[in-house]
């Protein structure tokens, strides 16, 4: 990466384009690749990674958020690598609604028989107490989003030779 490219980046730009190359390697593939390439990354590159995956997804609406976390806690791994990738930055902000997030559909889930491959982008069409707990975690998430980047912008500047090849 340029050296000024890294320089001018914005937080979440920076972060986007550290993880560019991983993501265009497999993006469409199967699972098994995905996780071979997960495995290869550092530390701090998995950590980025599983917050991309989550944020990238997850971003635009509150059905995005939820169908989005449903799916990574469908997934071994995923859902724990966010985690991990939360408490790698330091984010206690994005870690604890997380795990709010986790408690409160796997609540609903047991009160309705589901399982979390269940979930669906129109459940908060058709259940106004998932769409209330939903839209307030969503708010959240939102409010958390811009100090997430922050904390990774931070760790990547500090960090570059962990993620990037200055030129």
């Amino acid at each position: 990466m340029d050296r000024k490219d890294f320089d001018s980046y914005s937080d979440e730009r920076l972060a986007w384009a550290c993880m560019e190359p991983t993501f265009m390697r497999i993006r469409g593939k199967s699972p098994a690749i995905k996780a071979a390439a997960l495995k290869e990354l550092g530390k701090g590159q998995r950590a980025l990674c599983m917050f991309r995956i989550l944020y990238d997804h997850s971003y635009r609406s509150p059905a995005e958020f939820y169908a989005w976390s449903a799916y990574l806690l469908d997934q071994p791994g995923y859902w724990s690598g966010v985690l991990e990738g939360a408490r790698f930055f330091e984010d206690d902000a994005l870690r604890e609604l997380l795990e709010e997030t986790q408690e409160r559909l796997a609540e609903r889930n047991r009160r309705l028989g589901l399982e979390w491959g269940a979930a669906g982008l129109k459940d908060l069409e058709t259940d106004e107490d998932l769409k209330q707990i939903i839209t307030a975690l969503y708010g959240r998430f939102q409010r958390i989003i811009p100090n997430s980047h922050a904390l990774i912008a931070e760790y990547i500047r500090a960090h570059p030779e962990e993620f990037v090849e200055l030129s």
